[in-house]
Formats: structure tokens, C-alpha cells, sequence
């Protein structure tokens, strides 16, 4: 009990101190800012439509409870490469479209973007997608227009 409050004496003492500015050591001031490589997978990249294939399923059968899944994409084709031309260090993205064939027998139009450095903790590329007419959360909302460039 004496060396919980001891702890917690010190801890009190140790908030209570003011903050120091930033030594010159500590600054960032010789930081130039995100390099980027545009390496980022095509648009029919096989490991970048399992992924979409994979999140869909995971996302409709956690969130909606439906067993909808994504059976095929087809008319893949890209849509623009870095499209804002006036930032350079804008992340680079790779919109694409295409129309899924989802397990219930219906084809919906797909829109999605495969992001440098955004995959998981930053590491590798990671891809946003919206299927139209099942977003059910309208994150993308209306009509997937969000997703797109």
C-alpha cells in the first residue's frame, strides 16, 4: 500500500511539472515531407480484388448479417491516376470501376481507389471500394459518388 502511494505521489509530482519548448534536436524543421513512389497495383491486380472480395463479404455478414458475396468483377477498367495534378504530395490513388457480380444473382456497378502507403499501420497499398446500391452505411453516399475522383 505504501509503494502505491509513493508511485502515486510521484506521479503527481512528475504531471504537475511545466512542459519544455522542443529542444533544436527535436524539431522537424529539416523534414521535407512525404516522398512518395506512385507504386501502386493496376486496377485488375488479382490480390487487390480478393481484397475487395474479401472485406465486402466480411462487411456484410458482421455488420448486416447477410451472407451477400461478391462472385466476380468484371468491365474492370481505370478511371484516373493521380488526378490532382496541382498536389504533388497528395498520396497517390488509382480509381477504377467495374461491374461485381454479387451472389444473389444481381450485377452492381463497383467504384474503387487503391491507395499508396495506406494499407495496414501504413505499410503497403490499401484500397477504399463502394458497391452501388449497398452502401448501406452511405459512407460513399449518393451513389458511391464519393468514391470516385
Amino acid at each position: 500500500m505504501r509503494r502505491c502511494l509513493g508511485l502515486l505521489a510521484g506521479l503527481i509530482v512528475a504531471c504537475s511539472t511545466p512542459a519544455n519548448a522542443a529542444s533544436i534536436f527535436e524539431l522537424n524543421f529539416w523534414l521535407s515531407g512525404p516522398r512518395y513512389d506512385a507504386l501502386v497495383p493496376l486496377c485488375d491486380d488479382g490480390s487487390v480484388l480478393t481484397q475487395i472480395s474479401s472485406k465486402f463479404g466480411h462487411k456484410e455478414a458482421e455488420y448486416w448479417a447477410s451472407n451477400l458475396e461478391i462472385v466476380g468483377i468484371d468491365r474492370i477498367r481505370e478511371v484516373a491516376f493521380r488526378p490532382w495534378r496541382g498536389a504533388p504530395q497528395a498520396i497517390p490513388r488509382r480509381f477504377c470501376n467495374g461491374v461485381v457480380r454479387i451472389s444473389d444473382g444481381r450485377r452492381h456497378a463497383i467504384h474503387y481507389s487503391i491507395l499508396e502507403s495506406s494499407g495496414w499501420l501504413g505499410v503497403g497499398w490499401g484500397v477504399e471500394w463502394c458497391v452501388v446500391g449497398l452502401d448501406r452505411n452511405w459512407a460513399y453516399n449518393p451513389s458511391c459518388r464519393m468514391a470516385r475522383p
